[in-house]
């Protein structure tokens, strides 16, 4: 068959499958659209032909790699007390979201922590980091806190000669990829997570393990392999055209910084978690798992199992949410895995694994997407919550910056326009995918024709997570 009938079909198959998909509707954090402009399933075919246009444009007009090596230059000069106070920001924020989780009201709409931790923290800041550079990095308190001491120590010449230990390169980015995974948990499966003495208590946690981490394996290596906020943040941060140096602002081609973050072991698995709990999460807003009415779907069947089992209703409910968000996991990673697969039969010089590793970072934009997608919402409206909550942050009738009495606008965006948004993030995000892989793919395949004929299969994977995240947001139209 000729590479151009391969591709006909392709694009035919794949344009089917995002059309055969369901209306979009809502997901976690997510308004309903109601009368909108065009028909629903027009965005559907639509997405799909920006996709297929941008593959086909990129195979035309972009002939050789561009973005495999790094350009930055610095724009501006910035003071280098700059670093260590936006480190004490941050500490002084973790322990005011801290000490309300665990001295306020224990109301979770009344208290900073809960917003604070799955509004502006988990949804937040990957916008940011993409418009900003990575903000984590400068204002992540454990990573001050470890700094702090060490310079300390140096003043004090206790630990002069002290070197760390070797980071195991097995390990790579498996810790960071494992703690997304619990943190997804706890958000979507646990039934305690909007206490917030409970959220205090597993912050405090998880910085008491960071410090540990750090002591041992040195902070900056630890960061950059075990610390799963500051990686997870840090990949959406190399998307921007923006990186910060200890006294310089650089800048830099859009996508180009993500290029080489994803060849050391669990850096794919990372970015697979995310997509993959993301897509979780609006998943179980729909009528497969929730069953039609109130009652059945898969979430009623996997729960009654548990219960059979003797399970208590709540952990037998936790058991069933938990095989669904590692099974969504497991069936994200094997659409990308079928994608390697097909490339592996090209040219037949690379090993899927190595192939999974090179073309791993572009997925990136893609888990970006699905963020933005499923979460924005949530983030329009529920971030205006801190308007007020920041001047009453333990809920007890404080109001120390004159907001208590804010309220949240739901006239900011309407429904129609929020449809918009998780349309265009979606098409957006896949299409830097496509460029992304396209580029790469010609840094990989010495023939320019085994470059393009390997692209066939990332198409058709693009095309997969554009048509699972149209219908994950239209699961719970059906309710």
């Amino acid at each position: 068959m000729s590479r151009r009938r391969v591709g006909a079909a392709t694009a035919a198959v794949a344009a089917a499958a995002v059309a055969a998909a369901p209306d979009p509707a809502l997901a976690h954090g997510l308004v309903g659209r109601q009368d909108l402009p065009i028909p629903r399933w027009m965005f559907a075919w639509a997405a799909v032909t920006v996709l297929v246009a941008s593959f086909a444009a990129l195979a035309a007009l972009w002939p050789r790699p561009r973005l495999q090596t790094l350009e930055e230059r610095v724009v501006r000069r910035v003071p280098a007390l700059l670093d260590p106070v936006c480190g004490a920001i941050g500490v002084a924020v973790f322990a005011i979201v801290v000490y309300a989780g665990l001295a306020g009201s224990q109301t979770a709409n009344a208290n900073l922590a809960p917003t604070f931790v799955y509004v502006i923290f988990w949804v937040g800041l990957p916008i940011a980091s993409l418009l900003l550079g990575d903000v984590f990095r400068a204002f992540n308190p454990w990573r001050a806190i470890a700094r702090c001491v060490a310079w300390g120590s140096r003043r004090l010449g206790a630990v002069a000669d002290a070197e760390p230990l070797p980071y195991p390169p097995w390990l790579g980015r498996w810790p960071a990829a494992l703690t997304i995974l619990a943190f997804a948990w706890v958000e979507l499966v646990y039934v305690g997570r909007d206490d917030p003495s409970r959220l205090a208590i597993l912050a405090l946690a998880y910085a008491a393990v960071q410090l540990v981490g750090m002591a041992l394996y040195g902070i900056e290596r630890w960061e950059e392999r075990a610390d799963g906020f500051g990686v997870y943040f840090g990949l959406f941060a190399a998307l921007s055209p923006l990186r910060w140096r200890r006294g310089a602002l650089l800048v830099r081609r859009p996508l180009e910084g993500v290029v080489g973050m994803l060849t050391v072991p669990g850096g794919v698995a990372l970015v697979l978690v995310g997509i993959g709990t993301t897509s979780f999460d609006g998943f179980t807003n729909g009528t497969l798992w929730n069953g039609s009415g109130g009652g059945g779907g898969i979430a009623g069947f996997l729960t009654d199992r548990f219960a059979s089992l003797g399970l208590g209703a709540e952990n037998a409910l936790m058991a069933a949410f938990s095989v669904g968000l590692v099974a969504m996991v497991l069936f994200v990673s094997a659409l990308y895995r079928l994608g390697v697969q097909g490339m592996h039969r090209i040219g037949g010089r690379y090993a899927a694994r190595d192939l999974s590793r090179r073309f791993g970072h572009t997925l990136v934009p893609i888990a970006l997407a699905y963020i933005v997608a499923h979460y924005f919402s949530l983030l329009a409206y529920q971030g205006q919550a801190t308007g007020y909550l920041i001047s009453d942050p333990l809920g007890r009738g404080s109001d120390l910056f004159g907001t208590a009495s804010a309220t949240i606008d739901y006239g900011i965006i309407g429904a129609t326009g929020i449809w918009y948004v998780q349309v265009g993030a979606l098409v957006a995000g896949h299409v830097c995918g496509l460029v992304l892989a396209h580029d790469r793919a010609l840094a990989t395949y010495r023939n320019p024709r085994d470059a393009t004929r390997s692209q066939y299969w990332m198409l058709a994977v693009m095309v997969a997570f554009t048509s699972l995240g149209l219908w994950i947001l239209s699961a719970a139209a059906s309710q």
